[in-house]
């Protein structure tokens, strides 16, 4: 195999693994898509809480949540307080442990945050 061919292919290699394991070069693998939990948001969230103000509905308004200093519980809003929230629910909101996939659970957290 000459040299030429042998950088040829380590590059592939490393191009592959880019593309395919962000997790390992830094980037969240839990990253969501935002356009997907802005539509995941609308339908399961939106008829208890305003993402459009920190007003009340049924359940807390969720405008600039992530920039609090503490969620309605006390605690932190960080991605996994905010998960276990949406995982277990409680006070009157459903538990989406198992009404909602991983990858819409992080795209209702990725569109959070831009909230």
């Amino acid at each position: 195999m000459s040299n030429r061919f042998q950088a040829l292919y380590v590059a592939a290699g490393c191009a592959a693994a880019l593309l395919v394991s962000p997790a390992v070069f830094g980037q969240s693998k839990a990253a969501g898509n935002v356009a997907k939990g802005k539509d995941v948001f609308e339908m399961n969230c939106e008829v208890c809480h305003n993402a459009d103000s920190t007003e009340k509905k049924m359940g807390p308004g969720l405008k600039g949540l992530f920039k609090m200093e503490k969620m309605v519980n006390g605690k932190k809003p960080t991605e996994a307080n905010v998960r276990a929230i949406i995982n277990a629910g409680g006070n009157g909101m459903p538990s989406y442990q198992d009404l909602l996939s991983d990858e819409e659970k992080n795209g209702v957290i990725a569109y959070l945050k831009t909230l």
